[in-house]
């Protein structure tokens, strides 16, 4: 397939008229073709309007046709192959292994979300059968499903050019629910965007859904993303990037007229919790562990632990020196972006000049590669110092040594919202872990024993949100088949003819769905 540098309205290719974006092969520093000229509000106003004249029949797509949809951007996905690989490679500086894997990652979801729809307990269907006889009062039949909030912006994230981008789970979860999606590529992967976003177009065609279903927009600026956000017909926003930009969007979205969600993943710095019993019996494993998760993907990931914490003793100085060891033998490795590279350097910067350094990895070789750091400060200096508390995208972590457990409690208090907090513990540990888990419940969306967070399976039970920063809003996931419920609303239907309800709710139940019938779940 050959790359346009255009976007896609519908099933149209359109060249846009802003200042253009060109990726950057950030392994060499050298830009690629072909630029992608930014869309403006004239593009953004056709795409809402071909997505809102979609919405009520995309709607109303049958659960199996809507599920086979999906299935086929994921098989469309599969058939670029080696293309899509190689120039996510080139644009993101990512290794092929990695890459190979998010593919599989993203049309797994894609199918995941597939057998979600077809199987419709997502719709939530509850029925509450007349009773003309009851005294005082009769009740009327009441029936509710759940029904799509209308067309969503999907805002592509910078770290998972596949996964989390223009097909990604936002896309998937919000096409599932049966809603039209406008997607803004990110600026860093506008080919692979394309690539993807080609896909998902030719499925709209091949399945004979309305154009306006999904559209692909680039924008270099603020233009595009704002735009997108305050349009009437956009019903909801899937944002997965930095705090700056989560804010930004969700306070453009509550000043609207009629305001609506903002879901916003942003910030997290993933506190991983050593307790006493296990750092005695496996400092230097837990060590190894932890290395290898805070330098995977150059610690490109929402879920990378950038905070350790733990009580002062010979265990926590067994992890840190082993830490330290194994930390100065890791490779520097190529960063996403020359931007990405730049605040990181600037983060681990501003670490060096309020902590310690415990241990550098190896110098970087190449452009754009990151140095991983260890840094370690004590429980009173982290409490007061709000630079300890930032969140460092990239291999580098934070240990806050405690005098005591009331110190642990203390730090784990003064947490912002985060995605994750693991806990390595043995059963000696088990008192101490449960004296502090009601708080870390009302810190994290995902609790982790003895693992590491980074890895995020993608099925029914995961959640992947959190408080703010987290996330704009804790109440959702935005991996995992819950995370269709973001895009849904309860709809109740009194008194109704059968002829006039819809299939979910009708009375012979015609989609066969488990629903709750007079309070009790049917078989």
């Amino acid at each position: 397939m050959t790359l346009t540098g255009k976007m896609l309205i519908g099933q149209h290719s359109l060249s846009g008229h802003r200042e253009a974006i060109r990726a950057i092969n950030p392994a060499t520093d050298t830009p690629l073709e072909p630029a992608y000229a930014g869309g403006n509000g004239e593009h953004v106003a056709q795409a809402c309007a071909l997505a809102w004249a979609a919405f009520d029949t995309y709607r109303e797509t049958s659960l199996a046709a809507r599920a086979t949809f999906l299935e086929i951007i994921a098989d469309r996905i599969e058939a670029l192959g080696d293309e899509l690989i190689e120039r996510a490679v080139a644009e993101t500086g990512l290794p092929r292994p990695r890459l190979l894997g998010e593919r599989g990652r993203t049309c797994g979801q894609l199918r995941t979300f597939a057998r979600t729809v077809r199987a419709g307990e997502w719709l939530d269907v509850r029925v509450d059968t007349a009773q003309p006889e009851r005294q005082p009062l009769p009740r009327a039949d009441l029936r509710q499903r759940h029904v799509p909030l209308g067309p969503v912006a999907v805002f592509g994230a910078s770290n998972f050019p596949l996964a989390f981008s223009v097909a990604g789970g936002d896309t998937a979860s919000a096409l599932a629910a049966g809603c039209p999606v406008i997607v803004k590529a990110h600026g860093a992967h506008p080919g692979t965007s394309e690539l993807v976003g080609r896909a998902v177009a030719q499925a709209v065609n091949q399945c004979g859904l309305p154009e306006g279903v999904f559209s692909l927009l680039y924008g270099s600026g603020r233009e595009v993303g704002i735009a997108l956000v305050t349009d009437p017909r956009i019903k909801a926003v899937g944002f997965t990037g930095s705090r700056s930009g989560g804010v930004a969007l969700t306070q453009a979205a509550q000043a609207r007229p009629e305001p609506i969600p903002v879901y916003a993943e942003m910030s997290s710095i993933n506190p991983v919790y050593l307790f006493a019993a296990a750092l005695e019996a496996r400092a230097e494993s837990l060590a190894q562990g932890f290395v290898a998760s805070l330098t995977q993907g150059a610690g490109q990931f929402c879920t990378n632990p950038g905070l350790v914490i733990a009580i002062a003793g010979s265990g926590l100085d067994r992890f840190i020196g082993a830490a330290g060891e194994q930390l100065a033998q890791c490779t520097a490795q190529t960063m996403l972006t020359p931007g990405i590279f730049s605040a990181y350097q600037a983060g681990v910067g501003s670490l060096a000049t309020h902590a310690n350094v415990v241990a550098k990895g190896l110098q970087a070789q190449g452009p754009n590669q990151g140095q991983a750091h260890l840094f370690v400060t004590q429980a009173k200096a982290f409490l007061t110092n709000t630079h300890l508390q930032a969140e460092v995208f990239g291999a580098a972590s934070l240990v806050v040594i405690c005098a005591d457990e009331r110190e642990v409690r203390e730090v784990s208090e003064h947490l912002e919202g985060q995605l994750t907090a693991t806990l390595h513990l043995d059963e000696g540990d088990l008192p101490y872990a449960k004296a502090l888990l009601p708080v870390l419940e009302r810190k994290a969306g995902r609790l982790l024993v003895n693992g590491w967070p980074t890895g995020v399976e993608v099925c029914d039970a995961m959640v992947h949100g959190g408080p703010f920063p987290a996330t704009s809003d804790s109440r959702s996931t935005s991996v995992g088949t819950a995370a269709i419920l973001r895009f849904l609303r309860p709809v109740c239907y009194q008194d109704f003819p059968d002829t006039l309800l819809p299939d979910a709710l009708q009375h012979g139940n015609p989609l066969l769905l488990r629903r709750l019938l007079n309070g009790q779940r049917e078989a």
